[in-house]
């Protein structure tokens, strides 16, 4: 049968596939336009399987909240042209959206609209991180999101208990900047310090430290090393003052982090 110039075109702008590919799809399925878009996608599928081992360090990630629930996704893709492209990061919207009021299994449901994106942007692209968390009673939330040309790359959620909105979003906000490791000190493993402390001790040998001193300049390194992963060791915002001292005696019970490229 006879394709016209503006189905083909109807076809491609659907799709994002290329002009002979549209036609042919058209011709095979004798003009039916939902017939040829299923056929375009599982082709499209087939090539996206074969991008599945393409790095795909780029990307968006979306942010929802509602009272003390808070949900995060994170689309991935190979470049940061596409991670910007308003089909991407309206999808990681809508999937956060979707996750905040349904749960992680809410990304099932839009499987078909993730693999059209694979088919349109050409890329391999996949769901990324995808977190939920619901304040218990009495607890607090707060999130952040830091933009950068148009796409989320750096999103937090924290919840606190006994600590005003105020003190939770800096703590929020240095979250972002800080990128700790573990939220306390007991989170460290053990060899992992033990490591540290014996690396430490050499170095302070190897200084030629009295030795009398040792253990008291290996307990100063190991504070700042600390300092360094541990939320509640960190100073907030780089100051002096610890974040667990900035809390007005309350705590934070957990935080999730998801940062692009990381």
């Amino acid at each position: 049968m006879s394709i016209s110039a503006k189905d083909v075109k109807a076809l491609r702008d659907a799709t994002g596939a290329g002009m002979m590919d549209a036609k042919k799809a058209l011709t095979e399925c004798d003009g039916d336009m939902e017939a040829a878009t299923q056929l375009l996608r599982e082709k499209g599928l087939a090539k996206a399987a074969d991008r599945g081992d393409r790095e795909n360090n780029e990307g968006t990630i979306a942010l929802a909240l509602d009272g003390n629930r808070a949900a995060l996704v994170q689309i991935k893709t190979e470049t940061d042209f596409s991670a910007k492209n308003e089909a991407v990061t309206g999808l990681a919207q809508l999937l956060a959206d979707a996750v905040l009021a349904d749960g992680p299994g809410a990304i099932e449901a839009h499987a078909t609209q993730i693999e059209d994106l694979q088919v349109t942007i050409k890329e391999n692209i996949a769901v990324g991180s995808v977190e939920r968390i619901e304040a218990a009673d009495g607890n607090t939330v707060d999130t952040y999101l830091h933009v950068q040309d148009g796409r989320g790359v750096n999103a937090v959620v924290v919840e606190g208990s006994g600590v005003s909105q105020e003190d939770l979003h800096q703590v929020a906000l240095h979250i972002a900047f800080a990128k700790p490791t573990y939220l306390s000190a007991e989170e460290v493993p053990e060899e992992e310090a033990a490591k540290e402390r014996e690396s430490l001790l050499e170095i302070t040998k190897a200084e030629g430290k009295p030795e009398q001193a040792w253990d008291k300049i290996v307990d100063g390194r190991m504070r700042g090393w600390f300092g360094e992963r541990v939320l509640l060791e960190q100073g907030l915002h780089g100051d002096k003052t610890a974040v667990k001292e900035s809390l007005g005696g309350g705590s934070i019970v957990r935080y999730v982090q998801v940062v692009i490229g990381s």
